[in-house]
């Protein structure tokens, strides 16, 4: 990967990430994701790429972008949001954020949503080096 992208890998079809840059849309293609999912609001710090710069440049690379717009908790419109994409995407998806931390929060709860028991959530997420232990209660009803 590009300088400072670190990507883990949850499954067979989803990627989480760090903050990223556009210069890592053409290395996330040869990873085989297919749609990149923005899940950090523009401006939180000044040296943050523009969601705008990386979707252009993954729109160059040949991939989809979205972006979910985590800041101040994770409400139920983005849960489905980040479900439906989940459900519909062709390929990989990578979600990113500035530390990750957001993006397999999100990515947790919409698999939830989407009726994945949350022992195999948790699994997922510590064979990837995550812990979700926060979200345990609302994973494990």
């Amino acid at each position: 990967m590009a300088d400072g992208m670190n990507v883990r890998t949850l499954d067979d079809r989803t990627l989480i990430a760090g903050q990223i840059r556009p210069e890592d849309a053409t290395e996330a293609a040869a990873l085989g994701v297919t749609l990149i999912v923005n899940n950090r609001p523009d401006g939180e710090e000044p040296d943050q790429p523009e969601g705008s710069a990386i979707e252009a440049a993954a729109r160059a690379a040949g991939l989809d972008y979205r972006a979910i717009p985590v800041a101040g908790g994770i409400g139920p419109e983005q849960i489905e949001a980040m479900a439906a994409l989940l459900a519909g995407a062709e390929g990989r998806v990578l979600a990113f954020c500035r530390s990750g931390t957001r993006s397999i929060y999100l990515w947790a709860l919409a698999e939830a949503r989407r009726g994945v028991g949350g022992d195999a959530i948790l699994a997922r997420a510590e064979a990837a080096g995550c812990d979700l232990s926060p979200l345990g209660p609302y994973l494990l009803r």
